[in-house]
């Protein structure tokens, strides 16, 4: 199995769908289960996986359509098959928790933690792929946060590369489509500044957001998932030229 860890904040957890602290239902297609696609639940259990995909981790909040279900769909059908008339599956490890800071994903801190050994369960049964990272609104709230952003989100990949020991493992984050006005622009330069080996950002500005002018709409989530899919595709299974 062929494994993804999703994880940052609430627009990885998934807001897609929710008004007024209620999710209205919407499965887009591109999102629909899959028995190929598992994920990983609270009890690090494998199930199918189903939106929403965090509800049991970001479990204080509520949880709509996020990324990681159109990402699957869309990377599935690149995956080789395990064998002859075998199926290739894949396996999505929900990490996500709505409104925090980076300095709460720190070697150390409880979601950090949490994250290495949920991605640790996860690896039993597969080799993990690579970390989908979408976070930073909260850290635009804070000029210091902001100042020392791309400090600490390098020193988060590392620290996930020597826990898991992979040091080579890829991280794609997502540049921030929403945030503190003062800040947004600074944290986005932030990201794009990260220079590690099998890092690649994609970026979310300009896609839908819901009322809350905060948190990527159903549409846009399922475009974001398509976005990282795509990356994925292009930097790391397409053969070199």
């Amino acid at each position: 199995m062929r494994i993804f860890v999703l994880s940052g904040q609430s627009n990885m957890a998934g807001r897609g769908g929710v008004h007024h602290r209620h999710w209205d239902g919407v499965v887009p297609p591109e999102c629909a289960p899959d028995p190929r696609i598992l994920r990983l639940s609270a009890t690090l259990q494998w199930e199918e996986a189903r939106e929403p995909l965090h509800a049991d981790i970001d479990a204080t909040k509520t949880c709509g359509v996020g990324p990681g279900m159109a990402f699957a769909h869309g990377v599935l059908p690149r995956l080789d098959a395990p064998g002859p008339g075998a199926e290739a599956g894949l396996g999505l490890v929900p990490c996500a928790v709505g409104g925090t800071a980076i300095r709460e994903w720190a070697r150390g801190e409880r979601l950090y933690e949490q994250m290495i050994v949920r991605s640790r369960a996860a690896a039993e049964c597969g080799e993990i792929q690579a970390v989908l990272w979408y976070q930073g609104e909260s850290d635009a709230e804070s000029d210091h946060a902001t100042a020392v952003y791309r400090e600490n989100v390098e020193k988060l990949i590392n620290n996930v590369r020597e826990d898991l020991g992979m040091p080579q493992l890829p991280f794609i984050q997502v540049a921030l489509a929403s945030g503190n006005k003062r800040n947004i622009e600074k944290v986005r330069s932030a990201q794009f500044s990260v220079n590690l080996l099998n890092v690649v950002t994609v970026d979310a500005m300009g896609l839908p957001l819901n009322e809350d002018h905060l948190h990527l709409s159903t549409g846009a989530q399922v475009k974001l998932g398509e976005m990282l899919a795509e990356a994925y595709i292009n930097k790391f299974l397409e053969p070199p030229c």
